[in-house]
């Protein structure tokens, strides 16, 4: 089979209006569930959990195909400390040093957050997500791609979305510069550090910040004309 090749749309499951409905229904109360974790318990995950999430993600769409996404999924507790170490010298400039706008730390006031950030460690799994620039659908391409930051936050949607689906709680973490994700993880300096994303279990004394409840009703983020 050549890649101009067309196979028939044979995937597609077609459901009775109740059964879309229903389905509709149930996941939008799954995700309503779904909540930004900064404490996590330190309960062990398997690898093989977070590997089916990140297969998920993998399907999601992208440029050209192209898959412009990398995961590296660090479980090593010497990695986890240097990414905290890392992310931390980054957060203090953030949050104590006055590198962050007035307005933007007014905004970030309601969640509590500051730059200590003991979960990176806590928690049993951080997935650096990497940009790529050059790639392909196949190992070793090297082609220019296409809607990069679009595609990589569709399947990091995709990817939060999977391991919310598996019982895991999560949350998203960037602090700026992110480079030395690049170092630790051992990826080409061509790659992007696009998100980190910390999984596991929450705490049992996990909290979620009122601010963080308030979700904006369809009519403010939807129109059907």
């Amino acid at each position: 089979m050549q890649p101009h090749d067309q196979v028939p749309f044979r995937d597609f499951e077609a459901l009775a209006e109740a059964e879309m409905r229903a389905r509709a229904r149930d996941f939008h109360a799954l995700m309503a569930r779904r909540h930004s974790c900064r404490d996590f318990a330190d309960t062990p995950v398997p690898q093989a959990i977070i590997a089916d999430c990140i297969r998920a993600a993998g399907t999601a769409p992208s440029g050209a195909n192209h898959q412009p996404w990398f995961f590296a999924a660090i479980s090593s507790p010497e990695l986890k400390a240097q990414v905290r170490a890392a992310a931390e010298v980054e957060e203090r400039g953030f949050y104590d040093e006055g590198k962050a706008p007035e307005d933007w730390r007014a905004a970030l006031a309601p969640l509590g957050t500051d730059a200590n950030k003991p979960y990176l460690e806590t928690a049993p799994w951080l997935i650096a997500i990497f940009a790529q620039r050059r790639g392909g659908p196949r190992a070793g391409d090297r082609q220019k791609n296409y809607y990069i930051n679009e595609s990589v936050g569709i399947a990091t949607g995709m990817l939060i979305t999977a391991l919310h689906q598996a019982g895991l709680a999560t949350l998203t973490h960037t602090p700026n510069p992110m480079q030395f994700l690049n170092r630790i993880c051992g990826r080409p300096d061509d790659e992007k550090p696009w998100l980190l994303l910390v999984a596991g279990y929450p705490a049992a004394t996990a909290t979620v910040p009122v601010h963080a409840l308030i979700k904006k009703p369809l009519d403010d983020i939807a129109a059907f004309l």
